[in-house]
This record gives C-alpha cells, sequence and structure tokens, in this order.
C-alpha cells in the first residue's frame, strides 16, 4: 500500500470485497472529553461496572461455555453500529482487507452494503461484478445464505460467510419490494475494479463511467479524459459524468476528481463537532474541457462521494445533473488505526456540506432534470418506497430539520414504446446534441 492510514476519511458504504462489518476494541480506546461533567463519567462508570458484572454473569452461568472474546466483540460492535450505520470496528484481518479494497482489487461479490432490520441490505452493485451481472439492485435484502437465515448475525458473520475462494459459488436469498423471495446463485472471484471506463457517443460526446472512488479513480479518469481529447481534437461537444449506483469511497479523491472539472473556488467542506474542525477543500485553477457543457447523471444509488461530485458541480454551475434523487449520505467516516494487531475503529467524524453551505444528509442530491430509465404510472409511482439514507437504522437526521422530499411524477421518462437500454443515457446525449445544455448554463458563480 501506497497510502499511510492514519486516520484515512472515507466516504463509503460496507463494501463486500473481504471485509464488511466490525468487531471489538477495547475499553481502554475510549476516553472522555475533559468538559464532561463528573456526574455524567460516573454514570458511564457505573454502566461498565454493569456490563462487566453480566458478563461474568454469563461466564459463570451459561448453559455453555462463553467465547469471551466474541462476546466482547459484539457488545462493542453494537455500541458502535448503535451510533448510526457506518460507524464500526474492524479487527485486524478486516483492516487489511479494506486496505486492499480502496486500492481497487480484492475478492469478493461486488456489493456495496449496510445492515437493516437484521438483513445486510445492498446500497449498490459495482460494475462488471458478480452482484451486477446477477441483476443485484439497490435496496434488496440479502435474508440467507446458502439457505441459512441471516437474522440474529452481525453484519461482520454474514460477510464472513459470503467470502470464499475465486470459483466457488453462493446462493443468497432476495427480499425485493414488491416481489416474492427469490434465490441468486453467485460465483465469487477476485474483483478488479476498473473505477472508470470511457467512451465516445455519437455527436463527439464524450462518456465518462466512475463506479467508485479507490486510489485509482483519479490516474483513472485522466486516462479517460486524455483518450476523449485525442478522439475529438482536443474539444467533445459534450461530456457525460456517469455516477449512477456509485456507493462513494475516498474522500480524497472525490475532491480530486472535482477538482478536474473546477477552475479555484470551494468543492466541499467537512464539519466536525467544535466548530474549529470544519475544513474547505478548494480546486486549483485550471479545468479540463473548459466550456463544454456537461450532464451528471445520478440516481438512488449514488452515495457519499458521488454525492460530493455532483454536489459540487451542481452548485458551482458547471453541470446540469439529469436522472433520479442520490441517496444521501452526507457523513464522512475516519479510519482510526489501534496499533499493535488491534485493527481499526470506522467512525463517523465529520459531516460534509456542498459549496453553497447545503448538507445533504438523509436528503440527497435532487437532479435538475428528473429522468427515469423505465416508465410509471401513477398507481405504480404510489406504490414505490424510495429507499435512502433516511431510512436506515439509526441515521443522523438532517441538521437543518429538512425531510426528503416524496418523489413525484419525473419531469421525463421512456414512452410507452421505448426499446432502448438506457434511457437516461439517451436523453443526455440527445440534449447535449440540441443544445438544451450549453456551455453559458456554466457560468453562475459558485
Amino acid at each position: 500500500m501506497t497510502e499511510d492510514w492514519n486516520m484515512r476519511s472515507l466516504l463509503t458504504g460496507a463494501a463486500l470485497g473481504i471485509v464488511l462489518g466490525g468487531s471489538a476494541v477495547g475499553f481502554s480506546a475510549l476516553a472522555w472529553p475533559q468538559e464532561k461533567p463528573a456526574d455524567s463519567r460516573m454514570v458511564t462508570y457505573q454502566q461498565l461496572e454493569l456490563f462487566a458484572e453480566i458478563l461474568a454473569r454469563a461466564r459463570q452461568d451459561y448453559v455453555v461455555e462463553v467465547d469471551e472474546k466474541a462476546a466482547m466483540e459484539s457488545a462493542i460492535n453494537g455500541m458502535l453500529t448503535s451510533l448510526d450505520p457506518h460507524s464500526g470496528y474492524l479487527n485486524p484481518d478486516d483492516f487489511r482487507s479494506m486496505q486492499v479494497q480502496t486500492s481497487g482489487e480484492y475478492g469478493g461479490l461486488g456489493i456495496e452494503v449496510t445492515m437493516e432490520d437484521g438483513f445486510v441490505k445492498v446500497i449498490s452493485p459495482m460494475d462488471g461484478t458478480p452482484a451486477a451481472r446477477a441483476g443485484i439492485q439497490p435496496g434488496d435484502l440479502i435474508t440467507a445464505i446458502n439457505g441459512k437465515p441471516i437474522i440474529g448475525q452481525t453484519l461482520n458473520d454474514a460477510v464472513k460467510e459470503m467470502r470464499g475462494e475465486k470459483g466457488t459459488d453462493i446462493l443468497i436469498t432476495i427480499l425485493r419490494a414488491g416481489e416474492d423471495p427469490f434465490d441468486v446463485t453467485l460465483t465469487r472471484e477476485v474483483i478488479e475494479q476498473k473505477s472508470v471506463t470511457w467512451e465516445m457517443e455519437k455527436n463527439d460526446v464524450g462518456y465518462l463511467r466512475i463506479s467508485s472512488f479507490n486510489e485509482r479513480t483519479t490516474l483513472l479518469l485522466e486516462e479517460g479524459i486524455e483518450g476523449i481529447s485525442k478522439a475529438t481534437g482536443g474539444r467533445p461537444k459534450g461530456l457525460i459524468i456517469d455516477l449512477r449506483n456509485n456507493g462513494g469511497g475516498l474522500l480524497d479523491q472525490a475532491v480530486s476528481v472535482s477538482d478536474m472539472f473546477l477552475s479555484g473556488g470551494e468543492v466541499v467542506s467537512t464539519q466536525g463537532r467544535r466548530a474549529s474542525d470544519v475544513e474547505r477543500y478548494n480546486a486549483r485553477t485550471g479545468e479540463v474541457f473548459k466550456g463544454v457543457p456537461v450532464v451528471v447523471l445520478i440516481n438512488g444509488g449514488s452515495a457519499s462521494a458521488s454525492e460530493i461530485v455532483a454536489g459540487a458541480l451542481k452548485d458551482r454551475g458547471r453541470a446540469t445533473i439529469v436522472g433520479t434523487t442520490s441517496f444521501g449520505k452526507g457523513s464522512v467516516q475516519t479510519v482510526i488505526p489501534l496499533g499493535a494487531d488491534r485493527g481499526a475503529i470506522r467512525l463517523t467524524t465529520a459531516r460534509y456540506y456542498t459549496p453553497s453551505g447545503r448538507s445533504i444528509q438523509a436528503l440527497g442530491i435532487d437532479p435538475d432534470i428528473e429522468i427515469t430509465n423505465t416508465r410509471l404510472t401513477e398507481e405504480e409511482l404510489a406504490k414505490i418506497k424510495r429507499w435512502s439514507e433516511a431510512d436506515l437504522p439509526h441515521a443522523l437526521a438532517n441538521e437543518d430539520g429538512e425531510t426528503r422530499h416524496q418523489m413525484e411524477m419525473p419531469d421525463e421518462q421512456p414512452p410507452e414504446d421505448y426499446k432502448g437500454e438506457d434511457f437516461q443515457l439517451e436523453r443526455a446525449v440527445q440534449m447535449l446534441k440540441e443544445g438544451t445544455v450549453t456551455a453559458s448554463a456554466f457560468q453562475r458563480a459558485g
């Protein structure tokens, strides 16, 4: 690894490669702020004594011998996950696996997941992985693995069951809204995720697909931009950045990707527990394809780092956002190594804000033009439950008190006789071709 993993900031759900979930961190890792009232500290110490007494009773009287290490890990992970759905503990093996995952090459199924109501819930499948090829969708609940129900297990336990050698099969049971439960067989493989791909659409429109934000994303994006530049003599007629079903990744990569399309000014700011913890991340001067109209595609599977990019380009007037409202994860997790083979904590340490100062936590990024990929009737729309960050257990509320707006009939949807494969992308290309999205639309102040 070339990255220093001391306090690395992440913006993502858990990635089902060879790591997911949480385990233990000792009480010695906890500290109380100096300003904490003495009586509050006393209550905490009394609760710790209560925990020790309960553990001792279980060790003495439980029907079989208690695995104390596993019990402690479960208790501590339960404490961390009760804070919010993205905090947790990584044991040494899981911590090493996370480092491999963010390098962009790892083993697994290729699903960004979280835990909800005792089930593993899919945030988004990753492009070109077994999960994507099998048709796994954002919002799917994984209720059983090889016929064994997941309910009652921790996220870490469930994921360990899903790991395995390359080439081996796994049967997962999926519960999808509006459908009966069904089984899907996946073949495990090493995930060699290419986080950025590119191609040319009609009429010299460049297409950049960013599927995640790992350590190689900016480098691969630069290669894609160079390829589009060569194909168009240095200036495409339009550019599409596809962030649909991009579950997030590294904060520094989200900033550097945004930087490419902005010339100076703010990309994102973060605010921790104290007002003095405000950090602002700014773009450097100079941008690629200056004056070329840009469309950014998003949907409900666009989360975290992808929302930073979409929010920055929208607020700074550099792009028109097309698609459906994004997931709404507006928090930053910091990986804090504990040292000496004790693993690490993944802890939510800040909220992030778009350049306009808006938090998207539990809200998401709303598109400028709402376009769905499937046609909906009024009756079907009324039955849709749009899954988002706000639906996760213990999710942080939006600090401004705002709530996510209810889904309405979109501005556009496929015609009844539509036979294509990707209506959102086709409409984005058409808008750029016809000049509906123009460079003059991107001169607003950030």
